[in-house]
């Protein structure tokens, strides 16, 4: 497993959508700032129809797979507001989900999850991109 943090890409409505997420009052002090913000501070940013259908951007789905454990999950990367409790959606701010923001299919990462533990995570595949499908303004 690569345990270099892969480049990560993300469009630019994602970029602005997440730092007026972060600069909310409610998400001020959610545990995973600091690291959700190092994250975007170093991706790469491009126009929505400029987005490689081969990242991971918010409202995609993809299938990750836990190194650890090697079970495939299938997520979908939302915001907080649309985190409904479905075990498939993965909010942005929970750290599974800044963990795969803006990763590629084949990218793995290391990540700190909450109690000390660390997730090892995989993109195996993208099963829906937003921007690649042409929705470029979700």
């Amino acid at each position: 497993m690569n345990t270099a943090t892969p480049p990560i890409v993300m469009s630019s409505l994602d970029l602005e959508r997440i730092e007026a997420l972060l600069d909310a009052p409610a998400h001020r002090h959610f545990p995973g700032l600091e690291a959700l913000r190092a994250e975007i501070a170093r991706a790469s940013v491009v126009e929505p129809e400029q987005m490689p259908a081969d990242v991971v951007t918010m409202n995609s789905t993809a299938q990750v797979v836990d190194e650890n454990n090697h079970e495939e999950y299938e997520l979908t990367l939302v915001y907080p507001r649309e985190a409904d409790g479905d075990p498939g959606k993965v909010s942005v701010l929970a750290p599974v989900g800044s963990a795969i923001l803006g990763l590629r299919v084949g990218d793995s990462i290391r990540w700190p999850m909450p109690g000390g533990r660390e997730a090892a995570l995989r993109i195996a595949a993208i099963r829906y991109q937003p921007e690649a499908a042409g929705h470029l303004h979700r």
